[in-house]
């Protein structure tokens, strides 16, 4: 089958294709391809989805880096300081109620004002963000922004945080909101947090409008942040969210695919919007560009870091643990980095996923080789590098509460494996 290269492809710098289905930015495409799958887990028969994107000359697109691999994604700064050691375990695993301690008064104040911004026109969406705000969420990404911005605010020589960090944090919130019911929707989740999904409660029909609100509603006070350079940024975000889960949809039990793919689709879906919150909060504290662009690093690592490890998790954990089905993305086709890894050195692990788990106890047989093949170990070494290139990138920081805060979430993410 043929394969087509994305000529001029600059990642994480929006010069990437429209529709991420990864094709050069002047393809015509013929059609939209939905193909039906059938696997089983168990005794239960599912239907998986897989979206091809046909041209007439071109059976699957492929998406391949016109830049060597391993500076592909590195995200490295030249001339980075040096780093910390993430190879030492810590005695104690970080307390992210602890972590986040530094900015409690603020995280309360975005608490008090989430639902507000939300608004109350209609109940039923209003009970739908209820709902969702209260699941149990760590309100990480405004954290982010919090910390961030206290720490560069210091640089710019600021008092406090101004009413655009403040802002900006609750915008990322809700974005991340909105991409959560949308995501259970597409994947057919029933539990977020070990409840009950937005569209298991209401239907699809409330999910999707109460996603496609929030979106909207945030990029309303986006817009009235008038910040231009803060507006496109974010604006990308959401387009990376629906490039992630078009590439993801196109990729279902393709046993072919390659890291630095699998590293793109993480960016649109986890690190797109963690890097836009960090360099976001640098905007706005008016550092320097080389300031904030080491903030962007620093959470696009820590995004694509981030990931790794849920995706560890996923093999690793209990549904309980979880909140939703172990192994559930091995189920549905979503190829992952220890499957990725798993995948070159076991021949067998390929039969079982093309398979599609048609025969009962497929799916366990197929979660033991990734964990007896070092797949998880070497993407737990991934991780470490991300993680690693994310704490090079604090060193602009002035040293206290704030970056050490920084600091620490990368070691909290890194040890939730522990």
């Amino acid at each position: 089958m043929m394969s087509m290269t994305c000529h001029n492809l600059e990642f994480l710098r929006t010069r990437l294709d429209p529709m991420a289905c990864a094709c050069s930015s002047n393809a015509s495409f013929d059609r939209l391809q939905f193909k039906d799958g059938l696997f089983r887990n168990g005794r239960k028969c599912y239907r998986a989805r897989k979206l091809l994107c046909c041209r007439q000359d071109v059976g699957r697109c492929r998406v391949l880096s016109t830049k060597a691999p391993e500076t592909f994604l590195s995200g490295a700064v030249p001339d980075p300081p040096a780093t910390l050691d993430l190879k030492t375990e810590s005695s104690n695993l970080v307390s992210l109620s602890n972590l986040f301690e530094v900015v409690a008064d603020d995280l309360q104040t975005l608490n008090k004002n989430l639902l507000s911004i939300v608004g109350a026109e209609n109940p039923v969406l209003m009970s739908a963000a209820q709902q969702i705000f209260g699941a149990g969420g760590k309100r990480m990404r405004p954290a982010l922004v919090f910390l961030v911005s206290r720490a560069t605010a210091e640089i710019a020589g600021l008092k406090d945080l101004t009413k655009e960090h403040r802002r900006l944090a609750e915008i990322i919130e809700m974005i991340h909101t909105a991409s959560l019911i949308h995501d259970d929707v597409l994947d057919e989740s029933d539990l977020r947090r070990g409840k009950e999904t937005i569209h298991q409660l209401y239907g699809t029909r409330v999910a999707v409008l109460a996603g496609d609100f929030m979106f909207a509603q945030s990029s309303w006070y986006l817009a009235n942040l008038e910040n231009i350079e803060v507006i496109k940024l974010i604006s990308q975000v959401i387009k990376d969210f629906a490039s992630g889960e078009i590439k993801q949809a196109s990729s279902l039990f393709d046993c072919d695919v390659e890291l630095d793919e699998y590293l793109i689709k993480s960016y649109y879906k986890t690190a797109s919007l963690i890097a836009a919150s960090t360099k976001g909060a640098a905007v706005f504290s008016g550092v320097d560009a080389d300031t904030s662009e080491r903030m962007y690093q620093y959470g696009k690592n820590l995004g694509l870091s981030f990931q790794v490890v849920d995706d560890i998790l996923d093999f690793t954990q209990s549904a309980e643990q979880l909140g939703k089905p172990a192994g559930s993305d091995l189920a549905k086709g979503n190829l992952t980095a220890p499957v990725i890894f798993a995948l070159e050195k076991e021949s067998k692990l390929r039969d079982i996923i093309e398979s599609e788990f048609c025969e009962t106890g497929s799916l366990e047989e197929a979660i033991n080789v990734v964990k007896s093949s070092g797949g998880i170990e070497r993407a737990l070494e991934l991780a470490k590098e991300k993680a690693d290139l994310a704490i090079q990138n604090l060193q602009c920081l002035p040293a206290g509460p704030y970056r050490m805060a920084l600091e620490e979430f990368v070691k909290y993410n890194l040890e939730r494996i522990a």
